[in-house]
């Protein structure tokens, strides 16, 4: 998995919040390059987040999602565990630390790094709109606009009536993140764009919500089929089995888990 997946995976998982915080558990981040995670995290687009009140029990197959009791210790590492209810042979389930380890991201985490990036004074800033984040005042050849980021079928940046899917915007090089400069400049002025590679095409744009539909539907089906032929598993379960499948595309089962019963 490339660094540029990884970041275009978590702009999936947050997009499809709409907008509201995606936890990461450190066991997801351990399927990512280290790289790619360090990057991440480098751009605050991962914050350290609360230990996880809830995970997959290791206690045995099942792998049941079970609240997490802390007993207070006098030491730093308090004693966690999962009671079971599920099996007569299985009582306390010891848990990790590292098993409640998890990060943060959300759409401010984006702009954030966005204006960063392109070294835009953030505005840090809702617009009047529920699906659009304003980011800075980005500039162009001729004119100055506010560059705002957009929560639809994909997150895309925004200047006026001007758009361009986000993920097309990044690019990976030497352990670091960045937005392509040179592509904002054009979006400013894309009413005298020379050169189309910078001009948002709302054909490809369609094209890849309807892909992106046709994917998740796909996965919906095969979640619902292997419900009835394996009632009572965890969702854990189902997006891993899912994930194995030609029609997961090469996403992560925490990726098809989010989007499997939507």
């Amino acid at each position: 998995m490339t660094p540029e997946a990884v970041l275009f995976e978590l702009l999936d998982w947050i997009n499809a919040e709409k907008g509201a915080a995606v936890l990461v558990s450190a066991h997801e981040l351990h399927q990512w390059p280290v790289e790619a995670v360090a990057a991440l995290k480098s751009h605050k687009l991962l914050v350290r987040a609360k230990p996880a009140t809830s995970v997959v029990c290791p206690g045995c197959e099942e792998e049941c999602v079970m609240p997490v009791h802390t007993r207070p210790s006098q030491s730093n590492n308090p004693a966690s565990f999962i009671v079971c209810d599920k099996r007569s042979d299985i009582n306390r389930v010891p848990v990790p630390p590292e098993r409640l380890t998890q990060w943060r991201s959300n759409i401010d985490s984006i702009c954030g790094f966005v204006a960063n990036s392109l070294g835009l004074r953030r505005r840090n800033k809702r617009s009047g709109r529920t699906d659009l984040w304003e980011i800075g005042i980005a500039i162009g050849d001729k004119r100055t606009q506010m560059l705002c980021l957009k929560a639809d079928e994909d997150l895309t940046l925004v200047v006026g009536t001007n758009e361009v899917p986000f993920a097309e915007c990044i690019a990976y090089d030497d352990g670091r993140y960045s937005v392509n400069a040179t592509m904002i400049r054009q979006l400013v002025n894309a009413s005298t764009t020379a050169d189309t590679r910078y001009t948002p095409s709302v054909t490809r744009r369609e094209a890849r919500k309807l892909d992106t539909q046709d994917m998740h539907t796909s996965w919906q089906k095969a979640y619902r089929e292997l419900r009835k032929k394996h009632p009572n598993q965890p969702d854990t379960w189902y997006a891993m089995k899912i994930e194995n499948m030609p029609i997961s595309q090469g996403r992560k089962s925490a990726t098809i888990r989010r989007n499997m019963k939507k």
